[in-house]
């Protein structure tokens, strides 16, 4: 019995450390959305994405630009992002988008980079799959998004957490798939908080067309240790084409963090994009 509280102890925590998504407490309205099914060759298994659009798509005949969201099912952070992005669009916040929620199937796989740090290998039986899932997103993703709706060049990425560290991961090391980063709460400890080490000579070769990176950081120290510090490097050395914004959310928790400043994130990184 005392082997059987330990292990569930050691459970508990190491869910609080990775920040792992839970099941909301919250009533979020489900909106009418598409939910489609891909059969995914770069991942090897059947990938479901939700898909929603705005009024506008409906009553129109132009193309959109597309937010894709991680953590993106409807019994995840689809439904607020959606409600939410749909009261800033009737609002005039920001122009009309398409959002793309991405389900997850392994999460702690394919939003985390490969690791030296045994520890970091310990939260999931497989971890460090982020390329594969990159590869997914914009070689199978982009072309049937592409495809079954109307859309334009713009993209732009939303997530928190370990899907936050995905979306910097992908700014540092694939910066031409999207033009707008929205991260709350990257988990940039993640492998001895190397990207933050290597996001100096990281910034030196960005593409020459205007990107906008809003990030956010809480009141937990192993995540904000690190947001400042890339606030920092970004200060210094990032390139004139690159628009950031850092938020500094000091009385926020990790847990509290996506919801709190999720309107003011979408106004700043999608206003006046397109």
């Amino acid at each position: 019995m005392q082997k059987i509280n330990a292990f569930l102890l050691f459970t508990m925590m190491l869910s609080l450390f990775v920040g792992c998504k839970t099941i909301p407490s919250y009533n979020d309205v489900i909106p009418v959305h598409d939910s489609l099914s891909i059969v995914s060759v770069k991942l090897n298994e059947k990938r479901v994405v939700n898909v929603w659009t705005p009024s506008q798509y409906k009553t129109g005949s132009g193309t959109f630009p597309v937010l894709y969201m991680l953590d993106g099912g409807i019994h995840e952070d689809f439904p607020h992002i959606s409600n939410t992005l749909s009261k800033l669009i009737a609002n005039g916040d920001v122009p009309p988008y398409i959002l793309v929620g991405i389900e997850n199937t392994q999460r702690r796989r394919d939003l985390t980079g490969p690791t030296e740090v045994e520890d970091d290998k310990k939260i999931a039986p497989i971890v460090g799959g982020s390329k594969e899932f990159r590869d997914f997103i914009q070689s199978e993703l982009f072309p049937e998004i592409n495809q079954r709706y109307r859309t334009n060049d713009h993209r732009a990425i939303i997530g928190e957490s370990l899907a936050g560290l995905f979306i910097v991961e992908t700014l540092l090391t694939r910066p031409e798939m999207f033009d707008t980063y929205i991260a709350f709460d990257p988990s940039l400890w993640w492998n001895k908080h190397s990207l933050v080490e290597k996001a100096k000579e990281a910034l030196a070769y960005l593409p020459k067309k205007e990107i906008k990176f809003w990030y956010a950081g809480s009141s937990a120290k192993d995540i904000n240790t690190y947001t400042r510090q890339l606030s920092l490097i970004l200060q210094k050395y990032r390139p004139d084409n690159l628009i950031w914004k850092y938020s500094d959310e000091k009385n926020e928790k990790h847990n509290t963090i996506f919801r709190a400043t999720k309107t003011k994130a979408l106004k700043w990184a999608l206003a006046n994009q397109i």
